[in-house]
């Protein structure tokens, strides 16, 4: 299928490593030229490596995304090295599992930082040039508990609703201008953050036993999902192929979810 990507320009946040990364890897494998960003220096290092070894333009920086100065520094960055922005793929975000009871302010307010304020901040940034582009796209990758509430992903649960509504609200705002805005919600992916979840609620178990039993109680394909699995739906609504969808919610997630 041909998606017409070649020579348009994309930014991935938290394209280290897991979703992010595989985002990266296809939208570059599909001719566009792509910048990513995460925190962690050797991380984004490596994986800017992996970019450059398929081809075309690849624009690497070191942000923290929950730092407003940071976010604007670096998309202006990114907009510069790539000749200007087409497309936003909003993916940074981090695993902060815990109930009601043990999350403190300061779990509530990291949460909030790095999941809905990272989307307000790099979508704020990136308008601008988005609105310059002939086929501008968001993508928002979130989370079904954001639908499916979890009280055992209290934050997730709470604070992904918002970052729904923030990107249907884009949606309806900039439809008018041709910006398209859609979210990605996934389920159990194996991404690293898992393992932190992992060695956090059972530690006693190895990585596929708990792999497994998640899977069996929560999905219905009963496994979790790959990062390949997650980015072409991404790449899809980055395309030519997705010029009228907007606004949309879609679950990448094997079936979890007690919604209609």
């Amino acid at each position: 299928m041909e998606l017409g990507l070649t020579g348009r320009r994309a930014v991935v946040t938290g394209g280290s490593k897991g979703i992010g990364l595989e985002v990266s890897k296809e939208l570059a494998r599909e001719g566009a030229s792509v910048s990513i960003c995460a925190r962690n220096p050797d991380e984004v290092s490596a994986a800017a490596k992996e970019l450059r070894e398929l081809g075309g333009t690849v624009h690497d920086q070191v942000v923290d995304v929950t730092d407003p100065e940071q976010v604007t520094g670096y998309i202006a960055s990114a907009a510069e090295a790539l000749g200007g922005i087409d497309i936003l793929v909003n993916n940074a975000g981090a695993a902060h599992p815990g109930t009601f009871s043990t999350l403190a302010d300061e779990d509530w307010q990291a949460d909030l930082d790095v999941k809905l304020f990272s989307q307000i901040r790099c979508t704020r940034a990136a308008l601008p040039h988005l609105r310059q582009s002939s086929a501008p796209r968001v993508v928002n990758i979130n989370a079904v508990y954001a639908k499916y509430p979890d009280h055992k992903f209290f934050a997730t649960t709470v604070n992904r609703a918002a970052c729904l509504n923030l990107s249907k609200a884009l949606a309806l705002e900039f439809g008018p201008e041709g910006i398209l805005v859609n979210s990605v919600n996934i389920g159990f992916v194996v991404t690293p953050q898992w393992e932190n979840i992992r060695s956090k609620r059972a530690p006693e178990l190895g990585q596929e036993e708990f792999f497994s039993q998640w899977a069996a109680a929560e999905v219905p394909l009963g496994r979790f999902g790959d990062v390949s699995e997650v980015s072409g739906i991404v790449t899809f609504l980055a395309s030519d192929r997705a010029s009228y969808i907007t606004g949309a919610s879609i679950d990448v997630a094997g079936g979890m979810g007690r919604y209609v």
